[in-house]
């Protein structure tokens, strides 16, 4: 087993093609072709989390967060950063961090808040653009179903709940070959006219290179018609946030204990309660101030996310509970889904969960 197929596998899970922009995703120290003698994970990759893999003979680290976010300029152990990069490399640790992927994903960070909490009827809080692609291409009526399978079996066509979506349309396709062209129908330089289908499939962003692979191996033409285009539809399975409900309505404050529970949290701020019950939840792990508009948009009737800020909880304008659970809070538990999904995809190799609790921030009660 090699570093690049245990990355392969978390990319099934979450690819990293849907990761935010600003974000620094991947393979981040190490090399992609080296074989792996155990993995661990963790949330945070710090000097004691390398030292930890160290004992447990580990040599592949996947953190949700990653070490190298803003540039470096020098590897010589100045700052946390610098010194865990140093180390890793001495002792050949490759690090590999999901962070956002795993944020946009449908079964990623907020379906694990979702599932703690037991929300139902979950759907996306804010649907990513520029996830999904359409292909159109023109092919010899007879050709059209075979290739259309074809594409298919490359993952085209699946749309939220449904598979093996298209749409063909029939036409009269032109062409005229040069004295170096090879075609199908016809000769060199010979005008021709064939009955075509045009098919039309939309596709997931990530699987570009499969579909494309998948049409060049099945078209008959040398030099095969299409195109390829961007579309804003939003994805009902890929974005940051999660909506669901509770199986009833309960108190504010019953809410709030409720949370803090199955939340394991130690602290919880909130807004001003607003006298109503509880039903319609909306999540988001980590820091999620951004997405308070959206929460209210959604008729949400509570909001929980992390590091709001003191005019944040202004935003609420008496419309929704806001709750900040904390940031590590709020994603502690995505180091257990890797590894229980790791484990699930590669059985009898060694997979283990970091026992570091990376968590910088402390609370102290007085009084």
């Amino acid at each position: 087993m090699i570093v690049q197929e245990i990355i392969d596998q978390l990319e099934n899970l979450a690819p990293l093609d849907y990761a935010e922009e600003w974000d620094n995703v991947g393979l981040l120290v190490g090399n992609n072709e080296a074989k792996v003698t155990g993995v661990l994970v963790t949330l945070d990759t710090l000097t004691e989390v390398i030292d930890e893999a160290i004992n447990k003979k580990c040599n592949l680290i996947i953190s949700f967060h990653p070490i190298i976010y803003k540039a470096i300029k020098s590897i010589s152990g100045k700052n946390y950063v610098q010194k865990v990069v140093q180390k890793a490399i001495e002792n050949k640790i490759a690090i590999f961090s999901i962070h956002t992927a795993l944020d946009n994903s449908f079964h990623g960070v907020n379906s694990v808040i979702c599932e703690k909490l037991e929300l139902k009827n979950r759907s996306i809080l804010i649907p990513k653009k520029g996830t999904i692609k359409k292909l159109t291409t023109y092919v010899p009526a007879k050709d059209a179903g075979n290739i259309r399978d074809k594409i298919f079996e490359a993952g085209g066509g699946n749309i939220g709940n449904y598979l093996n979506c298209s749409f063909s349309s029939a036409g009269i396709g032109s062409f005229q070959g040069n004295d170096n062209s090879n075609p199908v129908i016809g000769n060199p330089m010979e005008m021709q006219y064939v009955d075509e289908t045009k098919i039309e499939i939309t596709f997931a962003k990530h699987l570009e290179y499969e579909i494309i692979k998948a049409l060049k191996k099945c078209h008959p033409y040398d030099e095969i018609a299409y195109e390829i285009k961007t579309i804003d539809n939003e994805n009902q399975l890929i974005g940051m946030g999660m909506v669901g409900e509770l199986d009833k309505a309960i108190e504010e404050e019953e809410f709030l204990n409720y949370t803090k529970e199955r939340m394991n949290c130690n602290v919880i701020k909130h807004s001003n309660f607003l006298n109503k019950k509880i039903k319609k939840v909306a999540v988001l792990g980590g820091s999620g101030g951004f997405a308070i508009e959206d929460a209210k948009s959604n008729k949400v009737d509570a909001y929980i996310t992390s590091d709001l800020k003191y005019h944040d909880f202004f935003v609420a304008e008496n419309q929704i509970l806001l709750i900040d659970i904390g940031h590590y809070e709020s994603e502690q538990f995505t180091k257990n889904l890797l590894t229980e999904y790791l484990k699930k995809k590669i059985p009898n190799f060694a997979i283990l969960l970091s026992e570091i609790n990376t968590n910088p921030i402390n609370y102290k009660h007085y009084g």
